[in-house]
């Protein structure tokens, strides 16, 4: 297994643990696991974000810390949620986690997901310019998630 896997599967239990929030201080953590504060960095946000479904909070200082929420929201809360995640360029491969999200949260179904994949992450932008093509994905998303409101 590898370190980064390692240290997302400790939180995952701290977060299960922890009713879906747990603080994590860096240094500590990392002392108890044998790696360096700048490897839990990079699997907070690799595997913790907002995409994925979790709120990242954190407090520097000498009492620092880290606060992941697992997000327990309603359809509409998580949908917006996820307007707001999405910023002003989506690239292909945030795209397809919120589309993974909203599958294994059960608001969309696995053909929507599908069609959803090949909209946002196949050559259906190949006619956009390269450079606008994160800037109108975001935009074909952000209009998605509002009809998928009630």
């Amino acid at each position: 297994m590898l370190i980064s896997d390692y240290i997302a599967s400790v939180i995952e239990e701290m977060l299960n643990e922890g009713g879906g929030t747990t603080e994590v201080k860096r240094n500590d953590l990392a002392s108890r696991l044998g790696c360096v504060p700048s490897q839990i960095n990079y699997v907070i946000t690799s595997r913790f974000t907002p995409e994925k479904g979790y709120i990242i909070e954190s407090k520097r200082g000498g009492g620092g810390y880290i606060r992941i929420v697992r997000a327990q929201m309603t359809k509409n809360e998580y949908l917006m949620h996820f307007f707001h995640a999405v910023s002003d360029g989506l690239d292909v491969q945030n795209a397809s986690a919120f589309i993974v999200n909203l599958f294994d949260r059960g608001i969309i179904t696995e053909r929507e997901a599908v069609l959803l994949r090949s909209a946002l992450c196949g050559g259906a932008l190949d006619r956009v310019a390269p450079s606008e093509r994160n800037s109108v994905r975001a935009d074909i998303m952000r209009h998605i998630i509002l009809t998928l409101m009630n």
